[in-house]
């Protein structure tokens, strides 16, 4: 299995930045330690990268945010609590296990009102999303398989309306994007991503690099045009 490795001195400073400066409720204590309690792995993003996400939730004025893989519900908190009332965010997760730790956990934060938790393969969930009519999308949050990135990708855009903004986790992968081999069941699916993400005629793009807990990695920001 492809193991991140990260260094004690990028951790040291992550605890540092998330006492001092991110503050974590309970809730999201809580979401973090149900995962490990129902052996989930530990693959959320890192405290300070969901306060980000809260933030550019409010900064971008989203009132609708579509989340592509939920595990247990600790990204979609710190969305959720970034959204204003009346707002509305829908999960795609694919384990019927998951989707009930992530229920429980929003439920838990007061939050669970907001959110709708899509069960089932993430591109059925999207499509049918589609076929509903659903109003457009505001902001994306692609988090899933990496084999399917592009055609989250492809989904994110067709969901979404010009102004939305989308954003990919994993986009560095301690690296890989440069050597696929280090990772040839992920890395190709990243790379595919990436590469459409800087050619899209509807997506103007970036990708920042991140150090910390979850190893070198970093995630990609774009906005449909």
């Amino acid at each position: 299995m492809f193991e991140h490795k990260p260094q004690p001195g990028w951790i040291a400073v992550e605890e540092f930045l998330t006492d001092k400066v991110v503050h974590p409720d309970g809730s999201l204590q809580r979401a973090v330690q149900s995962a490990v309690d129902a052996g989930m792995p530990p693959i959320e993003v890192a405290p300070n990268a969901g306060k980000l996400l809260k933030l550019l939730v409010q900064m971008s004025g989203a009132r609708r945010v579509l989340e592509i893989g939920t595990l247990a519900g600790f990204s979609t908190i710190w969305m959720a609590q970034g959204l204003p009332d009346g707002g509305r965010l829908v999960t795609c997760e694919y384990l019927t296990k998951h989707a009930d730790v992530a229920r429980a956990n929003l439920d838990a934060a007061g939050l669970g009102h907001k959110v709708d938790i899509r069960i089932g393969a993430a591109l059925d969930t999207l499509a049918a999303l589609e076929a509903e009519g659903q109003e457009a999308f505001d902001f994306v949050f692609i988090d899933a398989d990496k084999e399917n990135d592009s055609k989250y990708l492809d989904w994110a855009v067709r969901l979404g309306r010009p102004g939305t903004t989308v954003i990919l986790d994993n986009a560095v992968w301690e690296g890989a994007v440069l050597e696929p081999a280090m990772d040839p069941v992920n890395a190709p699916g990243i790379i595919s991503a990436l590469e459409l993400m800087g050619k899209h005629p509807q997506l103007d793009a970036t990708v920042i690099q991140t150090v910390g807990s979850k190893g070198w990695d970093g995630f990609a920001l774009a906005v449909v045009r």
